[in-house]
């Protein structure tokens, strides 16, 4: 396991679910590497915690007392809060990941899950929160596009765009290869990461989506398809 060296700031988990036991064994395996962990058993509580920014992950059951996981995780997005999710069910189906995806979580793992594969994606949500890049500049900017990747917000020209983590990330690839085409394994392996098994036409959806908040409403054509190899974003 990559575990949390003594030189880093420990990373802070916030872990809600009502399976105390499971809970607690992934709290006490967490803490064994070096991470910082708080537990919330029912919703409510884990929508109260959450609203703390201090969190660098929170994970969070679908199936929860009091209030459920798809609740939380839009109550929390409306609020504002920009922490990555990684949700946890024990569903089978892939309602539950596009409704995951759509409410702003990040990630999805299903029960039962290796310790070694939610540790793995609670380091790959933060390098895709910019936590362990400090000395990256906190602003990345192409035309009018500014992306403030410290608040992770998004402005064209002068008007703020909303976008999910998952639209940012992607959009935070795309000007990284500004001019450049990203080809889709690319772009899958630094928004959704190397351990991805899911359908690889995501890409295609969710470039749908920045298309219509980046380009429709302000008249352009910035992200561009190249058949074949992937995309390219231009000014």
């Amino acid at each position: 396991m990559g575990g949390w060296s003594a030189s880093m700031e420990p990373m802070k988990v916030l872990i809600v679910e009502d399976e105390v036991s499971l809970a607690e064994g992934v709290r006490d395996g967490l803490e064994a590497e070096g991470y910082q962990v708080s537990l919330a058993h029912d919703g409510d509580v884990g929508f109260e915690l959450g609203a703390d920014p201090s969190f660098d992950a929170i994970v969070l059951d679908i199936m929860l007392p009091k209030r459920n996981g798809f609740r939380v995780c839009r109550d929390l997005r409306e609020q504002g809060v920009r922490t990555p999710v990684l949700m946890l069910t024990a569903k089978e189906g892939e309602l539950d990941e596009a409704e995951a995806l759509d409410i702003g979580a990040d990630d999805f793992l299903r029960k039962p899950f290796s310790f070694v594969v939610l540790e793995a994606r609670l380091r790959a949500l933060h390098r895709r929160s910019g936590g362990e890049s400090p000395a990256e500049s906190d602003q990345l900017r192409f035309g009018d596009l500014r992306i403030d990747l410290r608040s992770r917000r998004c402005h064209r020209g002068s008007a703020e765009v909303s976008l999910t983590n998952r639209e940012l990330d992607l959009l935070v690839a795309l000007v990284r290869r500004a001019g450049s085409i990203a080809t889709k394994t690319e772009l899958l392996e630094t928004v959704w990461g190397s351990d991805f098994d899911g359908d690889p036409n995501i890409i295609e959806v969710y470039v749908g989506y920045l298309r219509r908040k980046l380009d429709v409403p302000f008249g352009r054509n910035s992200i561009q398809t190249v058949r074949g190899h992937g995309y390219r974003l231009d000014a």
